[in-house]
């Protein structure tokens, strides 16, 4: 829970880097909603600077609300509910390597002291939170901007709003 009137403050940004290496599912709350002079952007401005003092954690849902005045409080439950199943949804082997593969093969892994990667095939791993496993020849050789990448089009295609997910890279 954020106060809308004092902002994002430095312990805030620490507790929630603290919960997302700690794999918490996390739904941003800001409270006084109602106490905030705004005009039709004042919401969009709020989130963009949440956004920049958290990154790279950009998957958080952000809700607006006033506890006082009972404004969207129920809308807070709900999406804490949502980010529960999205911290517990197995996706199967089948369906990960169906919509990654095609996306792997359109924008490789970059060569790394003229090595190639190749990810032969991911499967989701158990855990406490989604973590995915990627076979492929060269894993030490995965950059941590390609993984980004990997993490994105996972999100994208699964919706893992409010959850960490996790890549482990292994050898074939």
């Amino acid at each position: 829970i954020i106060d809308a009137e004092r902002g994002m403050e430095s312990q805030d940004v620490n507790i929630i880097s603290l919960a997302q290496r700690q794999g918490k599912g996390i739904v941003v709350m800001i409270n006084k909603w109602d106490l905030i002079e705004k005009d039709s952007k004042t919401a969009d401005k709020f989130k963009k600077e949440i956004n920049e003092k958290l990154a790279p954690i950009d998957y958080l849902p952000v809700i607006f609300a006033s506890v006082i005045n009972k404004q969207r409080i129920f809308q807070v439950i709900e999406k804490a509910v949502l980010v529960f199943e999205n911290k517990t949804k197995k996706i199967p082997t089948s369906q990960l390597n169906n919509a990654l593969l095609p996306e792997i093969e359109r924008t490789p892994p970059p060569s790394t002291k003229g090595k190639m990667v190749q990810i032969k095939y991911i499967t989701q791993v158990n855990a406490r939170f989604p973590s995915f496993a990627f076979f492929c020849n060269l894993p030490q050789y995965v950059q941590e901007s390609y993984q980004r990448f990997l993490e994105n089009k996972i999100r994208e295609n699964f919706d893992f709003e409010g959850v960490p997910v996790r890549l482990i890279f292994r050898k074939k």
